[in-house]
């Protein structure tokens, strides 16, 4: 499936059908994220419940600590 993720449109297997999912990728696990799918915030409550459909826009946005 086709998905834009921070900006960059890539494919994804059909494994990753939820969000969930898509942050149990190596490159999200463990990091703290705000998830936006298509213009809107989801919550980490609905991450296992929410289905990626070809064509969707997600931004994650992960904090970085520092000083």
């Amino acid at each position: 499936m086709n998905l834009t993720v921070n900006g960059r449109r890539g494919w994804y297997e059909e494994s990753c059908r939820t969000l969930a999912d898509l942050l149990a990728r190596p490159e999200w696990t463990g990091k703290l994220v705000i998830v936006e799918l298509n213009g809107e915030l989801a919550g980490r409550e609905v991450y296992e419940v929410t289905l990626l459909n070809e064509g969707d826009r997600v931004e994650l946005v992960h904090f970085v600590g520092g000083g």
